[in-house]
């Protein structure tokens, strides 16, 4: 275990606790969620490995180009597309270590979790056994065994949470057939975790709608959804309209994703809304 554990902190030591955002004071979550890390890094993964296969696509477009130009072309030309190719080049390498990073940390969080399980399990058989002063001793340290545990577990999704990239999120407007009127004024909120964004739209008397605000990027974050609310602006009062919560788990893509999401029960007023990873 003390070898497990010197390893997981000499390996994320180079930042600061301060740069995740799990580890902030007041933050720090004491009940990592394996199943919900395990789909994050899932999704993560095959999106990184998407942006990875498309520039790998790319550079051998160039490099074929590449070879006839070298035949047949203008020199500037030909020297246009090398820097190209290198760009793309140093481009895949950084994809590549950031993926190596995310199955790093993730073999480790893997680790940590099981070596949790199994001190858990210990624990909980020398709960049932006869109290002797051997057992209350194996009973402590394992429960402190637990605890670094989960501390090591929260340390590491914390830093996994920085490989995650951001969302840029675009309003694309209220969809509401009959139920939108020119003057109608709406208030969209969005939330994901502490980050926030709040915007006023209008419905204009050619039905188009004018929002002070067309873009917003988040951070993911591992355990947050994204949360909606949409409220109807009438002179000093505000009705409410509904409240929904998106997961971001199919955020993790190259192309940028179109979302539709009921606001009402009935799906009489919907939000549309484009992410870009």
């Amino acid at each position: 275990k003390s070898l497990s554990r010197s390893s997981v902190r000499s390996r994320m030591s180079l930042k600061s606790p301060k740069a995740y955002n799990s580890l902030q004071k007041g933050a720090l979550i004491w009940d990592p969620k394996p199943l919900q890390v395990k789909k994050i890094f899932e999704a993560l993964k095959k999106g990184l490995n998407e942006y990875l296969e498309a520039h790998q696509a790319e550079l051998d477009y160039l490099s074929g180009r590449h070879k006839d130009t070298k035949r047949n072309s203008r020199l500037a030309f030909y020297y246009d597309l090398d820097k190209q190719i290198r760009s793309v080049e140093r481009y895949i390498r950084k994809l590549e270590f950031h993926i190596s990073k995310v199955e790093e940390l993730y073999e480790a969080y893997c680790i940590q979790c099981r070596l949790r399980d199994g001190a858990t399990n210990m624990k909980q058989a020398f709960s049932l056994s006869p109290s002797t002063k051997a057992s209350r001793e194996s009973l402590l340290e394992l429960y402190k065994n637990v605890q670094e545990c989960t501390e090591d577990m929260c340390f590491i999704e914390g830093a996994l949470e920085v490989h995650l990239g951001e969302f840029h999120v675009k309003m694309k407007g209220l969809v509401g057939f009959a139920r939108l009127c020119p003057g109608d004024q709406y208030e969209v909120f969005v939330r994901l975790g502490r980050q926030k964004w709040r915007l006023r739209g209008k419905i204009e008397t050619d039905d188009s709608q004018k929002w002070d605000e067309e873009e917003k990027i988040f951070i993911p974050n591992l355990h947050e959804k994204f949360e909606i609310k949409v409220t109807e602006l009438r002179g000093l009062a505000t009705i409410l309209v509904g409240v929904v919560t998106c997961d971001s788990i199919n955020f993790f893509t190259t192309k940028p994703q179109a979302i539709i999401v009921d606001i009402t029960e009935l799906g009489t007023i919907k939000l549309k809304l484009e992410v870009l990873w």
